[in-house]
């Protein structure tokens, strides 16, 4: 018998979703958390301090990483951060994931979730604090063992060191330091004392990856599991209508259909048999006013909102009173995006009456207990999150749906249920970066300084589409509305504004948010300006940046390491782009030739990175060039259409990635310093579109202002 679910089971469970724990500003606290289950789980003789690290008798340091790893480093950077005030053997660390704890929540969002490119700048002093009173009170065991004062000792490589020349490993103090009370506020180290931070050191979870032991959610597999694949709903509110499964479960191995207001699944014996099984399916969809949605109707919804006042998110000066001599007027659109992350979403899930368990790669393990114990209607303790490693997070893995629909789907079927999405699924009926059009003008004066500069933004809301936050009462998501409400150059009139559409699809965080579609926007717009003044784009941008130092540094290290201005190869041009985000400035130069038939070829990029005080410059480096080839995936290719309500895209056939051969060479150029660390995950995105298409005005004299770039604008007879 095919089971239902209505939409009243599920009533309070996407409203509670991150339920009070929407703060997404970066607010750091210093004080130590508690020790841990994870921590205290192994033999009473080691030295456990608080939840972030165990020492045993033999010496070996072990951290805790409350933060999801998606490739971005942070399985390396905690423990290189905690290891370095511990002054820890490098070569005695080892690191495990932490389960969900209060004692692992982000200080950026106050809970245990990974994005926004907050793990390192978040936890910057609040793990270094953990490991700052571990050494503390191993310096403490060593002086009481001596019988002298702590401020003879020294720590020195996972030893502590006695004026008179003794030393003692930190294994054999584990007892005694055990005994010691945790500093409550411990001194850090001065930036000109690391011996760690700011070394490229090997990362931590590479070994594993490469030998086949680490494991990826969709690697568990438990007694009895059944595998489940789900015909989705295209479109939010569109449910199963009638739903004919006798094809379906005429296919060996499947074992149940369920149907919930997200779809229909089909549960079986393995994967294959899951999926034939869901193929056979013939449903008819509810669509309501659904139907009929198209791309065409989407852009011109977008396009309508964006033509009407908006809610104000900035204004400075009397942008309507001005008529500049030199005025430009421009349209600028950005389509869905898919994440398209290399593992598709899956979740394990087990309902065991009072107890869940799940295996999952989830960015928001924390939230997910509060979630998770709606659905199963069990008490958030008894929920057990397993943070697998994500294979491609890129925001996707934030969200809720496969979790949940895992959960619901082992309680229903009473076992243990792996769910898979296949790409398709999750392309059809996925999270998308929100579709959006802004609206420009601005102008320069006889001198050709810009006095004039005004935005109107209208896309889809992030923040309602999120279910833990509201749009504040001024209108403005400030989603939408990053990268260009936040620009960093001095025009004094301006107007940006924000006009919020709907028109169907879901909508989510995508790597750099709105940055990666409103950098492309402004970026593209200040290159306009430029063109209008007649000015060079990087002298340009050079001159309105007075109030901005950091920017101003960046942008000149990118242009300098790329040689603007002097000669290139025959038919190769230069753009060049900054943008601010998460905490860090980065400035791209892109180097771009245009064949006849319109293809442009990226040649080389070279960025400019001010991410604050640098934990580990190969990573930084790796995360450039992965945010690189993800933005330039998108800029070259990447958009979501739909046709009568239905996605057009499906795999990576139609919704093709970068190759290898079509891969720049980047180079990347850190600026020293000092300061608390930015992000660095994001904030490589948002500049390498519109640096590329700057650099193909500059090769063709067309003006790209939209996305992805149309080649057939470019080919030339």
């Amino acid at each position: 018998m095919n089971k239902t679910l209505t939409d009243d089971t599920l009533a309070t469970t996407r409203r509670g979703f991150l339920a009070g724990s929407g703060a997404t500003a970066l607010t750091l606290s210093f004080t130590l958390p508690s020790t841990s289950r994870a921590a205290t789980a192994n033999a009473a003789s080691d030295f456990v301090p608080n939840a972030w690290l165990r020492i045993t008798a033999d010496g070996e340091v072990t951290i805790l990483c409350g933060s999801a790893e998606m490739g971005q480093g942070v399985l390396t950077a905690i423990p290189m951060m905690i290891a370095e005030e511990l002054d820890a053997d490098w070569r005695r660390v080892r690191v495990e994931q932490a389960p969900v704890d209060k004692a692992y929540n982000n200080p950026a969002f106050q809970m245990q979730a990974t994005g926004g490119s907050t793990t390192v700048r978040g936890h910057w002093e609040v793990v270094r604090k953990a490991g700052a009173a571990a050494r503390a009170m191993l310096v403490a065991a060593a002086a009481e063992q001596w019988k002298t004062t702590p401020d003879k000792c020294r720590t020195q490589v996972g030893r502590v060191h006695h004026a008179d020349g003794r030393s003692l490993r930190y294994g054999e103090l584990v007892a005694l330091a055990a005994k010691q009370t945790p500093p409550a506020n411990p001194p850090l180290k001065a930036a000109k004392d690391f011996k760690l931070i700011g070394q490229p050191l090997l990362r931590l979870d590479t070994p594993g990856k490469t030998d086949g032991s680490t494991k990826f959610g969709i690697d568990v597999n438990l007694p009895g599991m059944l595998v489940a694949v789900m015909l989705r709903s295209p479109l939010p509110g569109v449910k199963p209508g009638t739903v004919d499964d006798a094809a379906a479960k005429a296919v060996k191995g499947v074992k149940q259909v369920i149907s919930l207001p997200s779809g229909v699944a089909v549960l079986a014996s393995g994967y294959w048999a899951a999926k034939k099984g869901r193929d056979a399916l013939k449903v008819s969809w509810d669509w309501g006013d659904k139907a009929g949605l198209s791309s065409a109707k989407i852009s011109q919804q977008l396009r309508e909102a964006a033509a009407t006042p908006g809610a104000v998110a900035k204004t400075e000066g009397d942008a309507a009173a001005q008529q500049p001599p030199k005025r430009v007027d421009a349209v600028y659109e950005a389509p869905y995006l898919a994440h398209a992350c290399m593992e598709p979403m899956n979740c394990t899930a087990w309902v065991k009456g009072e107890e869940v368990e799940i295996w999952a790669g989830t960015q928001s393990q924390g939230p997910l207990q509060g979630i998770l114990s709606q659905v199963a209607s069990v008490q958030p303790g008894k929920v057990k999150v397993h943070t697998m490693m994500l294979g491609g997070g890129f925001g996707r893995r934030f969200a809720p749906d496969f979790v949940i629909d895992a959960t619901l789907l082992s309680k229903i079927a009473a076992a243990p249920v792996k769910l898979i999405y296949t790409r398709e699924d999750d392309m059809a009926a996925g999270y998308f970066r929100p579709a959006a059009v802004t609206r420009f003008s601005g102008g320069v004066d006889a001198a050709g300084k810009p006095v004039l500069f005004t935005a109107s933004v209208a896309s889809p809301s992030i923040m309602a589409a999120s279910g833990f936050m509201k749009i504040p009462e001024s209108g403005v998501d400030s989603f939408a509305v990053e990268g260009i409400a936040d620009h960093p150059y001095d025009i004094p009139h301006q107007r940006i504004s924000y006009a919020r559409a709907e028109p169907g699809p879901q909508v989510w965080f995508w790597r750099s948010v709105g940055h990666s579609q409103n950098s492309f926007f402004m970026e593209g717009f200040i290159d306009e300006l430029a063109h209008a003044a007649g000015k060079d784009p990087f002298e340009f941008r050079r001159g309105l940046l007075g109030k901005s130092p950091r920017h101003l540094k960046v942008l000149e290290l990118a242009a300098q390491k790329a040689g603007w201005g002097k000669p290139l190869p025959a038919g190769r041009h230069r753009g060049i782009a900054v943008v601010s985000s998460f905490g860090s400035v980065v400035a791209e130069v892109a180097e771009v030739s245009v064949a006849k038939d319109g293809t442009p070829t990226v040649h080389r990029v070279v960025a400019a990175v001010d991410c604050g005080q640098v934990v580990n410059p190969e990573i930084i480096h790796r995360q450039i060039e992965g945010s690189v080839v993800f933005g330039l995936t998108a800029a070259l290719y990447g958009q979501i259409t739909y046709k009568d309500g239905q996605v057009e895209q499906g795999n990576f056939h139609n919704y093709p990635l970068m190759r290898f051969n079509e891969m720049p060479r980047v180079e990347v150029h850190i600026v020293p310093s000092t300061d608390a660390p930015g992000g660095i995950g994001e904030p490589g995105t948002p500049p390498i579109a519109p640096a590329v298409a700057n650099a193909i005005f500059a090769a063709t004299g067309k003006r790209l202002r939209s996305l992805p770039f149309d080649t057939v604008a470019l080919k030339t007879a």
